[in-house]
């Protein structure tokens, strides 16, 4: 999953995926209007783009999702399937390129259905009220009720136009009493709400990509940093869904032939009470946590993976640091264990 933002995100992004990633699976289930860009477009993770040469069958292409001009009365609106269920923080209504065409306000409305998409009869929960947009800008609004879960949202613009993208800063709601005490289950998993919080580099993918589900499309698919020219190794910083035990860790270097790292280990430690924003101190802190996985060989384009004596118990653990030396890239990690 690409940086989530082109600018500095606010403080409620801190610790949050993009719920809205159509990467990670979200999808428009409905819009009164597309006829100038469709619904989809909206939900891609890469920034948009503008073209000044590039039409279509209909007009101007644009990069987001685009109603005509409206000549009756009301406003245009669509119905976003979340990519998972989740406790959202706050949204990016972003109008890039969007200059005599964007919409004056939008509103955003949420719903949970246990299965399947809204109908008629769905009770809508409005987040943001009626709101001010700007043209070809990122527009930031926090959401006060950040305990909610929610799988659906209904997105309103006023009257109608084009949004570039929206994004939707959250967290990923995963019911852990459903699992069993003995039960194996993947903690690094980000549909389990695992999340990177800090790193050393992430020139060619963001480390949250590792956590992803799947072994990737690409190259481009997973963590990489830039080529190291001084001392050092690069490294990771992840938020475990739930504290558990780590049993087993599986590093997949797939795709990664010419640059996957020389060697890689993981450390651990118990910290319930880290925020989400980590400073230099706690950064500093974490290359001192307990070993779960001492110092291993990595090879091109395959699946490694450690259990039995490889793995260190060292009890419960609520984050990690994975870390490559000296560079390179990973395409997935998986650390299964049990909850604590």
């Amino acid at each position: 999953m690409p940086e989530i933002s082109t600018v500095l995100l606010p403080d409620f992004a801190a610790g949050c995926v993009n719920l809205a990633s159509a990467g990670l699976g979200a999808k428009g289930v409905y819009a009164t209007d597309a006829f100038f860009a469709p619904l989809e477009r909206m939900l891609n993770d890469v920034p948009a783009s503008f073209d000044p040469e590039l039409y279509d069958d209909n007009g101007k292409y644009m990069d987001g999702w685009e109603s005509r001009r409206k000549r009756v009365p009301g406003h245009d609106w669509s119905v976003i399937r979340l990519a998972m269920p989740g406790r959202i923080a706050g949204f990016d209504v972003d109008t890039h390129f969007f200059t005599g065409n964007y919409p004056p306000h939008c509103s955003i409305e949420a719903a949970y259905v246990a299965d399947g998409d809204p109908t008629d009869a769905t009770e809508w929960t409005e987040l943001l009220p009626k709101s001010p947009l700007g043209p070809s800008a990122q527009h930031f609004f926090a959401n006060a009720d950040r305990e909610r879960v929610w799988t659906h949202l209904r997105l309103h613009i006023y009257p109608d136009g084009g949004i570039a993208r929206l994004r939707v800063y959250g967290t990923a709601f995963f019911d852990w009493s459903k699992v069993g005490a003995d039960e194996e289950i993947d903690l690094a998993y980000i549909f389990h709400g695992a999340k990177s919080l800090a790193w050393s580099d992430a020139h060619y993918g963001h480390p949250d990509k590792m956590l992803e589900p799947g072994r990737g499309l690409n190259m481009g698919d997973g963590w990489e940093t830039k080529r190291r020219r001084g001392p050092g190794h690069d490294w990771a910083v992840i938020r475990l869904g739930h504290p558990g035990i780590i049993r087993r860790v599986v590093v997949d270097t797939h795709f990664f032939k010419g640059n996957y790292p020389d060697t890689c280990e993981l450390l651990g430690a118990y910290l319930p009470e880290l925020g989400d924003t980590l400073s230099e101190a706690d950064i500093a802190a974490s290359e001192a946590w307990k070993p779960v996985l001492s110092r291993q060989k990595l090879e091109m384009d395959k699946v490694h993976e450690y259990a039995g004596e490889a793995i260190t118990d060292i009890g419960p653990v609520t984050h990690v640091r994975f870390a490559m030396h000296p560079d390179g890239g990973v395409m997935r990690l998986r650390l299964f264990g049990v909850k604590a």
